[in-house]
């Protein structure tokens, strides 16, 4: 069975360095704000992750905000992948987490907001 493709996407997408955080309002017109340092600290990839059986959805967090950032973060500079995730490189050189677009979703802070 295939898995459908995620059908909400973003619409716009902003870094805010001053504040440190990554806003992205979605097709659905909700608006995600993200701080830098707990994103990274959500890297996705098997090295933040400690090996390959600590990849999946059952190893994500439940909330970007529990986590605990071991410092401040910048973001150097930003790569969408395809049309499917952003790649972003940090100041730590660490560059080769792919946030998809449905985990950045699934990682959106509880304060988020729909406009109606």
């Amino acid at each position: 069975m295939m898995n459908e493709p995620f059908s909400i996407l973003p619409v716009a997408v902003n870094v805010y360095r001053e504040t440190a955080l990554l806003e992205i309002r979605w097709s659905d017109d909700t608006v995600c704000t993200y701080p830098l340092s707990h994103l990274r600290e959500a890297c996705p990839c098997v090295e933040c992750r400690g090996g390959h059986e600590k990849m999946g959805r059952a190893h994500d967090p439940d909330s970007i905000l529990v986590l605990k950032p071991k410092r401040a973060y910048g973001l150097v500079n930003l790569y969408p992948v395809g049309n499917y995730a952003l790649q972003p490189e940090w100041d730590d050189g660490h560059h080769t987490g792919i946030y998809s677009w449905e985990y950045l979703r699934r990682l959106c802070p509880p304060s988020a907001s729909s406009t109606d």
